[in-house]
């Protein structure tokens, strides 16, 4: 199995050899910086931002297929990895409403609109069945007879399935599913769980079953069974595009310049949307924020408030950027998602909040190839910031190689989708300080560490 998470280091100041500089003068055409490296060899090649890049080693065909039901209330951070982490490795998945409508409200809030209703996966096979928790969503999942029928056929037939966080105690159990398996789930609901079958390991394998334990894990979740289903190496594959990972030379998170995010009213944070933006940034980012009760609006530069995601998920954004553009936000965050990034940087309305943004000293930021449209918005003049590889060169501020996370000023950076926990508690921390950053990382099962 893959080795979890390390913990989060204390923001320090980097020397003088971590900073590089800027190896490229501007480049004014976004299209053309954006563009992907040249392929190379699996084994060297630096992960590509690609969005519709699957798996870097290729799946056995046929497809293997994935089932991943919804419901309102269920925790959408784990449903959104489960299916983009999967899609990325060659699986063909399946977001399944068990409810009337395919649109589902999630537990923070987020709207997901599912590919099917779960009655049309009634009588297919699947490789793998894996259901994400949350409340209530756990028991609306619970409470779907065919979705029962499905999950157990996948257990008597010796085929994988799994769940995290409420849903091994709240589902599982009811359907006798856990029956001689090892089997963990969310702090909450442990003592729900037999005793002598109960582990507290972040991902637990058990014969065809697999459970972890919260949003936290949900990466781990998600590549143990990318290992289990296509083998170690395209586990190891995906987890080195998403850079979930983090070697021992690695910061977790950097601050230089450092000034204090004051402010009298709970936070306001915008964050804009399009057709190709990375929906697990997204998601994780929402999902995070509004746990520390922080007011976070999705706003849709498209024409409708569906878009699509790189990882064709569809998410409905709360507003029009027209409609946004009417207040004004403590901090901007821009995702990544390169097609995303392109269809950010034609909106007017978003070029004009950033410039109103950046007049009045307010906070901004920016994950993966987002950094691009800051760069050509000025928002990265004499700033400090990491970036994902495959646009590092490509800019012409300061960089910090060896740090996932780095905040300069009113500037908050990210490398890409495996850092974007860290990235969202980071900004909990300067609102709010550390101890709610903590209380909001123990909430998810995340370890976060503060010297």
């Amino acid at each position: 199995m893959l080795s979890p998470w390390h913990s989060l280091l204390s923001p320090t100041a980097p020397t003088a050899t971590e900073i590089r500089a800027p190896l490229h003068p501007p480049n004014r055409s976004l299209h053309s910086s954006l563009r992907s490296p040249p392929p190379r060899s699996v084994a060297r090649a630096a992960p590509t931002l690609s969005a519709t890049a699957t798996a870097v080693s290729s799946p056995p065909s046929p497809k293997k297929k994935v089932l991943v039901p919804i419901a309102m209330g269920t925790e959408e951070m784990e449903a959104v990895v489960l299916a983009g982490v999967l899609r990325r490795a060659g699986a063909d998945v399946k977001l399944a409403s068990v409810e009337d409508g395919l649109e589902v409200e999630a537990s923070c809030g987020s709207r997901i609109v599912a590919d099917t209703h779960i009655a049309s996966c009634a009588d297919q096979v699947f490789d793998l069945v894996a259901l994400p928790g949350g409340m209530p969503g756990s028991v609306r999942l619970r409470d779907s007879d065919i979705l029962q029928r499905i999950t157990v056929r996948q257990a008597e037939e010796k085929r994988l399935y799994g769940a995290i966080c409420a849903a091994p105690a709240v589902v599982l159990m009811p359907w006798g599913l856990h029956k001689r398996k090892k089997i963990t789930c969310h702090p909450s609901f442990i003592g729900d769980l037999p005793t002598f079958r109960a582990v507290e390991s972040n991902v637990q394998v058990s014969g065809e079953l697999t459970t972890s334990r919260g949003p936290g894990t949900s990466f781990q979740f998600a590549l143990s069974f990318v290992e289990q289903m296509f083998g170690p190496h395209a586990a190891e594959d995906v987890d080195r595009i998403l850079m979930t990972q983090i070697d021992g030379d690695f910061e977790r998170s950097t601050e230089v310049n450092e000034l204090e995010w004051s402010i009298d009213h709970n936070p306001h944070v915008l964050i804009p949307i399009a057709n190709g933006s990375e929906e697990m940034e997204i998601i994780i980012l929402v999902d995070i924020l509004r746990r520390a009760n922080i007011n976070v609006v999705l706003a849709s530069v498209e024409k409708s408030p569906n878009i699509v995601g790189s990882q064709r998920m569809k998410i409905v954004a709360d507003k029009s950027i027209t409609s946004a553009s009417d207040s004004k936000y403590d901090l901007i965050i821009l995702p990544g998602g390169t097609a995303g990034v392109e269809r950010l940087h034609r909106s007017r309305i978003l070029k004009k909040l950033l410039k109103e943004q950046k007049q009045a000293g307010r906070m901004y930021g920016g994950v993966c190839s987002s950094l691009k449209v800051l760069q050509l918005q000025g928002l990265l003049e004499d700033k400090i910031v990491t970036a994902h590889p495959a646009v590092a060169n490509e800019l012409t501020c300061k960089i910090i190689d060896r740090s996932n996370i780095v905040i300069d000023g009113n500037l908050i950076t990210g490398k890409g989708i495996g850092t974007v926990v860290d990235f969202a508690l980071g900004i909990i921390g300067k609102f709010f300080g550390h101890g709610r950053a903590k209380s909001v990382a123990n909430g998810i099962v995340f370890e976060y560490a503060k010297s």
